[in-house]
């Protein structure tokens, strides 16, 4: 294992805050659909820095690079199954509506009165 400076690791630390106040700074400016990814871009840059210079994953063999990998990899999985259910809820067949029923079709029926209901 290579000797990283304590240089080092203060300038990572301060770069970190840096682009942490960065993160804040453009939460508070609407960039529109480019402030998802300012902020993912931010935010891969601080895991970055984070995995290859606190953790030593620049200077590690290449099976540990083999298990850095395969938790991105699993990390990717678990995204794409979260989206696949969020983004499909509702859009079953059979079914009325989809879950981006009222963007399209604002209701138009009045709801129907519960029997027995107070008034």
């Amino acid at each position: 294992m290579t000797h990283v400076s304590k240089k080092s690791y203060i300038l990572v630390w301060i770069a970190l805050l840096f682009l942490l106040l960065l993160t804040w700074g453009l939460a508070e400016i609407n960039l529109g659909p480019f402030n998802n990814v300012a902020a993912l871009g931010i935010s891969i840059t601080k895991m970055l820095l984070v995995v290859l210079i606190f953790m030593h994953g620049r200077w590690e063999k290449p099976l540990t690079w083999i298990f850095i990998v395969a938790g991105l990899i699993w990390l990717l999985i678990m995204f794409d199954l979260t989206l696949s259910d969020y983004l499909t809820r509702g859009d079953v067949p059979g079914t009325r509506q989809s879950w981006r029923h009222l963007e399209k079709n604002p209701p138009t029926e009045q709801p129907r009165p519960v029997p027995n209901a107070p008034r």
